[in-house]
């Protein structure tokens, strides 16, 4: 038998036959030539019958190549998806249409919960990775003469200039339940395209399910119901911040309230709410767009991001003068937001006087639970403040059918949240910003708590939260 780790094929080979009849005789296309068409074969699944029912399927002369049943099962799981979705329907097949490979990307990308696509080419080839739970996994392989075509097909649909192939472009595709925003970038051997899904509907979004414990939900929706202040929520790119604002406005939307955005881009739409798309090349700023807000007589004002002092101080200035003023920044905890926004030009009695709650946010992957495998903790394995603490074993991530070969299925808010009583804000105002006693009395669990929970109850990996246990 043939010794194969790893298959990738090129669109053409993988578009011979339906994901349906890839799983059901456990094949997957080799190699076409004149004389035979060649397939690989989960090394138990081969037999006459097998060879016989492809030849007449297909019309050609088969060739059956043996593989190790993990490599070729694992391959499918890359390769084709499972029937129950028009992607792979063969209906949907069409081997000389670019569209429609395009238009079978996009939908089971939407239909996995992927955030973004990544179209892109190198030397040799070119790929598309779509992000599943954070994370890139590789789903096809592309014939680099077949590239430039998938491109202009992208930039034909977002209204994009084709002959345009040494500049940046960003561009938007629009479906009946999701849009597509488009960014084109030229790179060494061709132009990289993102394609960032967006839903358009909130109305799914719920505070409930999004990972606040009782306690911090508690806590956090006591300061979003205050009539006026600030309520910010910090964390990297991608934790996860824009849902829950989204979820908060979706508690606060009532008639009898005013409310209006200011978003790049506009990721949801929610009815009864007025929401601004930020444009930076004609000057329509956050910091812009909040001071027309500000005669718009607003009840509610949500900032996609505070970017820089100007916009700080104007929301803030907002917050005192009786508007609620959601907006997320960029720290790695709750506390530390109030130093950022120091640092900021916010003067510490403005801050102290206005700021309701702080949020910390991450987003963790979680184990899969039909793979995953519990195995020996290796204490150096673990950051310093955290060996020797008892843990003796930990999960880690093995990859099946079930979560597409990653490990991982599904991800984890973990959220820090605190409300700014009277003794954190007399600390804010006097510049006293070491509170990590105080906020230990106060019963606040920090994201790094949080983390190491996750951990030793096997719902996530170490390698998922070491960074949090480490920085935070």
């Amino acid at each position: 038998m043939e010794q194969i780790t790893d298959i990738s094929i090129s669109v053409d080979l993988q578009q011979l036959i339906s994901a349906d009849m890839a799983w059901n005789y456990s094949v997957i296309p080799a190699e076409q030539n004149a004389d035979c068409l060649s397939f690989y074969i989960d090394e138990t699944a081969l037999n006459d019958t097998v060879k016989e029912d492809l030849e007449i399927l297909t019309g050609e002369n088969i060739k059956l190549i043996p593989v190790e049943s993990s490599v070729l099962r694992r391959s499918l799981g890359k390769i084709y998806r499972r029937s129950g979705s028009a992607v792979n329907n063969k209906n949907n097949q069409n081997l000389g249409d670019k569209d429609d490979f395009l238009l079978r990307i996009v939908h089971e990308a939407q239909s996995l919960g992927s955030s973004d696509i990544h179209i892109e080419i190198y030397e040799e080839e070119a790929r598309v990775r779509i992000r599943i739970d954070g994370h890139l996994v590789e789903k096809y392989r592309v014939d680099r003469d077949e590239y430039p075509e998938i491109v202009n097909k992208v930039k034909i649909k977002s209204n994009l200039d084709i002959s345009e192939k040494r500049l940046p472009q960003d561009g938007r595709i629009n479906f009946p339940e999701f849009d597509l925003r488009v960014s084109v970038l030229p790179t060494l051997h061709g132009e990289k395209i993102v394609l960032r899904i967006l839903a358009r509907d909130a109305s799914q979004v719920d505070l409930n399910f999004l990972g606040f414990d009782d306690h911090e939900k508690t806590e956090y929706l006591e300061g979003i119901k205050k009539p006026n202040g600030i309520v910010l929520i910090s964390g990297p790119t991608g934790s996860g911040k824009t849902t829950t604002l989204y979820a908060t406005l979706k508690i606060l939307n009532e008639e009898k309230r005013n409310i209006v955005t200011v978003e790049d881009p506009i990721e949801y739409t929610l009815k009864g709410i007025n929401q601004v798309q930020l444009k930076e090349n004609i000057g329509l700023t956050f910091s812009s767009a909040l001071r027309s807000f500000l005669r718009q007589d607003p009840d509610i004002i949500m900032l996609g991001e505070i970017r820089d002092g100007e916009t700080a101080q104007m929301a803030i200035r907002a917050a005192l003068t009786g508007h609620l003023v959601l907006s997320t920044i960029h720290t790695n905890s709750a506390w530390g937001t109030i130093g950022r926004m120091i640092d900021m030009g916010v003067p510490s009695y403005l801050l102290a006087s206005t700021i309701n709650t702080s949020v910390a946010q991450r987003l963790v992957r979680v184990l899969c639970n039909d793979c995953k495998e519990e195995i020996e903790l290796v204490q150096t394995e673990l950051p310093k403040d955290y060996r020797n603490k008892g843990l003796n074993t930990h999960h880690v991530p093995v990859g099946c059918e079930s979560c597409h070969f990653t490990g991982y299925k599904g991800r984890k808010a973990v959220y820090e949240v605190i409300n700014i009583d009277h003794d954190l804000s007399d600390r804010i105002k006097e510049q006293q910003l070491k509170v990590d006693e105080l906020l230990q009395e106060k019963g606040i669990k920090k994201l790094n708590e949080k983390a190491y929970n996750l951990l030793s109850n096997g719902v996530t990996s170490l390698e998922e939260v070491y960074a949090l246990l480490t920085n935070i």
